[in-house]
């Protein structure tokens, strides 16, 4: 379904609030992708719209990184299973055993779109 190497080319559509969280979200599904994460990103990266998922993930840490990011943990099904707002620099997140991504947004994507735990999410491929 998803393929490695392409960039900023998936939506996140929180089908419970009706919102979208993300709309240039990268895949980080493979070794390499997955262990770089965001590390070496600006805080330019961080503007509203951007998003990084990682599968499979329990948990992530943002050691070496340059700013904060908020996390939702998903289930195999996309449900949201666990959140953590404004996680620092040089911190390690919850290790969450129901879930099997998360997704790294810019700081406060959760509070402006109202996700909760439960909120069923969209992760989709941009037509182009």
């Amino acid at each position: 379904m998803f393929q490695n190497g392409q960039r900023h080319c998936f939506y996140v559509y929180n089908k419970t609030r009706e919102t979208f969280l993300a709309t240039e979200t990268a895949i980080a599904n493979s070794y390499f992708p997955r262990l770089v994460g965001l590390l070496g990103k600006t805080k330019r990266w961080a503007q509203f719209g951007r998003g990084l998922w990682i599968v499979p993930s329990r948990g992530v840490h943002t050691i070496g990184m340059l700013f904060p990011i908020d996390l939702i943990f998903l289930d195999k099904e996309k449900q949201v299973v666990h959140l953590e707002e404004y996680l620092r620099p040089f911190r390690v997140s919850v290790v969450s055993l129901k879930a099997s991504s998360v997704l790294e947004l810019p700081t406060h994507t959760i509070y402006r779109t109202g996700t909760k735990v439960g909120d069923r999410l969209e992760i989709a491929r941009l037509s182009q």
